[in-house]
């Protein structure tokens, strides 16, 4: 079974998945939202058709560590998919996971818009592999 990790986003949410080990997250998409409802059949087929056991879901939290209306929005969405597909998820602090991201394809993709495109499951993957890196110590 796999995790997989979200950046979520009112416009964009970033996705990424770890490997049936749960060793290493990889950036997997980034899903550009519609309706509430077709985003959320988007994921429940994406659980199924990944076979993902685990949600790992950065909570955007402002620099002093509170929760903002962006916050309850996340827990919100994340509430309407474990009601229809009961599944694990965690909350986990994703402050500065976008900045690091960012850093990270500047290094290897100097055009912005691309950039931009690869961002949120970038942020993503990060979020992900710091979840998984301390649930193996």
């Amino acid at each position: 079974m796999k995790a997989m990790g979200i950046d979520f986003g009112l416009k964009r949410i970033g996705i990424a998945l770890s490997d049936a080990t749960k060793f290493l997250a990889s950036p997997y998409t980034t899903y550009h939202r519609t309706e509430e409802q077709a985003d959320i059949e988007y994921f429940i087929n994406l659980i199924d058709k990944e076979k993902v056991d685990e949600i790992v879901c950065g909570l955007p939290l402002n620099m002093q560590g509170q929760e903002q209306e962006i916050a309850r929005l996340t827990r919100e969405f994340m509430a309407k998919i474990i009601e229809i597909k009961p599944i694990k998820i965690t909350f986990v602090d994703e402050r500065l996971s976008s900045l690091m991201a960012e850093e990270m394809l500047k290094q290897t993709e100097k055009d912005w818009k691309k950039r931009k495109e690869k961002l949120d499951s970038v942020s993503a993957s990060i979020i992900l592999q710091e979840y998984l890196d301390k649930e193996r110590k």
